[in-house]
């Protein structure tokens, strides 16, 4: 495996009632707060009023910023910046799901950084400080809550792009899964395609020796997929909820990828496709990922084959190693279309008339991914079997 430094600072609280457990945790930042969250669901199941209740008995003063879109655009950051310095806010708190979180990272640190945010997330600067902000988690999905993680579109240069820094950790994270039993069906399905993409973003990697890291990864997947599918049939069973939250922040809090760092070329090719479409970003995965599966599929075809046997069950005896990959590649994608996932670009309206520029924002920098280097060539490949 490759030799690393695993740093993770966020405070993890989890369990049924533990938001209101939130302003023990406040009490040591400032009373200052600027609360994010999207597009209203959470004045509507009460969680907004829990939370309200919670922030008053902690002498918070507050400044909401509301309507944080799923795929958070760099304008509502903007908007959360100005806020936090024309109200000089001193902590954040962030309520929802991976979108609000994400938009949040951008707010704290673009709140303490003199220029302009999105050369922070072009990367084109680092910055050095940010302000602190906790967040409630009501969607188990993208373990934003538990990593440094952000993805924010530009949409008036349609960018969508992913950054992070050791200043954009959460504080603190609460999960409570009582927030999450009014997710919808659909938001359901989303999530748990989203955390196992991350899982295989992660399984996918080219160091060797990496025993444990695989089968964190395989328990993981095994897990949800046991899990998920009794979840989209009884969305209001507690347990269920609870094990499919732990297993979103399990996904992508760096555990997964301690010695070994996964490809993450799929995530790069859905950005740029919801860039132009606005699509979902699971369903946009759950579309891509068998089929860039199937495309890398001889990079090393005993891997692939390891995952089917180990995860999808799929047989070994009498088969060569990618026999048994492919397998388990259509395995893949028919679990995910069982539960109710998109399989074609189509089933969004995307057509061959949209992949051209999809694959030019895809391959601006060049190649990319680092299990499967992939180019212009196989982008166009890939979407136009994604069709």
């Amino acid at each position: 495996m490759d030799a690393f430094t695993f740093y993770n600072p966020t405070k993890l609280i989890f369990g049924q009632e533990k938001t209101k457990e939130l302003a023990d945790e406040l009490v040591v930042y400032d009373r200052k707060v600027l609360l994010v969250y999207g597009g209203g669901s959470i004045k509507k199941n009460g969680l907004y009023d829990t939370v309200m209740e919670q922030l008053e008995y902690a002498g918070c003063s507050v400044v909401e910023l509301a309507g944080v879109e799923p795929n958070p655009r760099l304008t509502t950051v903007q908007k959360g910046i100005d806020l936090c310095r024309e109200h000089n806010i001193g902590f954040i708190l962030a309520v929802g799901g991976g979108s609000v979180i994400d938009a949040t990272k951008a707010i704290a640190v673009g709140a303490r950084f003199d220029g302009d945010i999105w050369d922070v997330i072009m990367k084109k600067v680092l910055p050095d400080d940010a302000l602190p902000f906790g967040t409630i988690l009501t969607l188990a999905a993208t373990g934003s809550e538990m990593n440094s993680g952000s993805v924010i579109t530009n949409w008036e240069t349609h960018h969508k792009v992913g950054w992070g820094s050791i200043f954009s950790f959460p504080n603190f994270s609460i999960l409570d899964p009582i927030n999450t039993v009014s997710v919808p069906q659909d938001q359901t399905v989303y999530g748990i395609v989203d955390m196992m993409t991350h899982v295989l973003e992660a399984y996918f990697h080219p160091a060797e020796n990496t025993p444990l890291q695989d089968r964190i990864c395989e328990s993981i997947l095994q897990t949800v997929m046991e899990c998920g599918p009794e979840l989209i049939n009884d969305l209001e069973d507690i347990n269920l909820r609870e094990t499919i939250l732990y297993s979103g922040t399990m996904a992508l809090n760096g555990i997964t990828q301690m010695g070994a760092r996964g490809d993450w070329g799929t995530h790069n090719l859905e950005h740029a496709v919801s860039a132009v479409s606005d699509i979902p970003h699971a369903g946009g995965l759950a579309i891509l990922f068998p089929h860039w599966m199937r495309h890398s599929v001889d990079v090393n075809p005993e891997r692939g084959a390891q995952l089917a046997q180990r995860v999808f069950g799929v047989s070994r005896e009498g088969k060569e190693d990618r026999e048994v990959a492919l397998e388990g590649i259509e395995k893949l994608s028919s679990f995910w279309t069982s539960i109710g996932a998109p399989s074609k670009l189509s089933d969004y309206s995307i057509d061959e008339t949209q992949i051209d520029q999809i694959a030019d924002i895809a391959t601006e920098n060049g190649v990319f991914g680092n299990y499967h280097k992939i180019g212009r060539p196989e982008v166009m490949e890939i979407l136009t079997q994604a069709l």
